[in-house]
């Protein structure tokens, strides 16, 4: 079994004591190393406390989740700031985007969430990456990626992870032609959307994640999202690209090592 790399992960959503469990798996699960996302400035300062205890198995991207109530000016204002003072240690900015889930959800209830001050949050953060040159993380699906295309291409952003991605085949065809990378969660295994979306993605733009704590149904139903889950995605991949599992896990690993600069940590 390769080694691989769990791409997107909030390791500060889990209890102590599990992420002591994942850590401690990693090395036997034959798991590289994990990308920690952030969701606040709370969740970014937990999760760079996750990686002083690890910090040869953790690598930590500073940002804040979309589907969120916006922060406050100042809250902004202190979150910008700590990202640029902690520059050197992270691998990306993320996770950022905007919140297609919280829309839907707003929509159902017959109400209106204003996308316009989303729009703005995700343009600044974008403003931050491309001034700290460094790669963006991204929540973005559906219609949402193609508002977030046209701000990467304003801040000339080039290194973009769009995770657990889906999209209409047009907006696929934009991210395969401006190189951006996406990740894939075990949910290939049993949602034939994302297969689909697997199979016409080049493999040389594909990493895997688990996106943990989140819970997936299929042969995971009833387990506590982990790491080695990503080793069952590589195989699928595998599958639907014609490639053994050895030959996709070498690909998608040096995928993310180079996407993430791992080599110079």
């Amino acid at each position: 079994m390769n080694k691989a790399i769990d791409a997107h992960i909030h390791l500060d959503m889990y209890s102590e004591t599990e992420v002591q469990e994942i850590v401690s798996d990693l090395t036997e699960m034959n798991v590289e190393c994990v990308i920690a996302v952030s969701r606040h400035l709370a969740s970014c300062i937990a999760t760079k406390q996750l990686k002083k205890d690890a910090p040869n198995q953790i690598f930590t991207a500073y940002g804040f989740h979309p589907e969120q109530e916006l922060p406050h000016e100042a809250q902004l204002n202190e979150l910008i700031s700590w990202i640029r003072e902690e520059a050197n240690e992270m691998v990306a900015v993320g996770e950022i985007g905007l919140p297609y889930y919280s829309r839907l959800e707003a929509e159902e209830q017959g109400l209106t969430l204003d996308l316009a001050p989303y729009v703005t949050l995700l343009d600044t953060l974008l403003k931050l990456a491309a001034e700290l040159a460094k790669p963006v993380v991204l929540h973005a699906v559906y219609e949402d990626a193609e508002i977030v295309c046209d701000l990467l291409e304003k801040h000339g952003i080039t290194k973009a992870h769009f995770h657990w991605f889906k999209g209409a085949p047009h907006v696929v065809k934009r991210m395969i032609n401006a190189g951006y990378m996406i990740s894939i969660t075990p949910d290939v295994l049993y949602e034939e959307e994302i297969r689909t979306l697997v199979r016409s993605y080049p493999i040389k733009q594909l990493m895997v994640e688990t996106d943990g704590p989140w819970p997936f149904e299929g042969p995971f139903k009833g387990q506590v999202t982990h790491p080695r889950m990503i080793h069952a995605v590589i195989e699928q991949i595998a599958l639907l690209h014609g490639l053994t599992a050895e030959e996709a896990g070498s690909i998608i690993l040096e995928n993310t090592k180079r996407f993430y600069g791992l080599s110079t940590f």
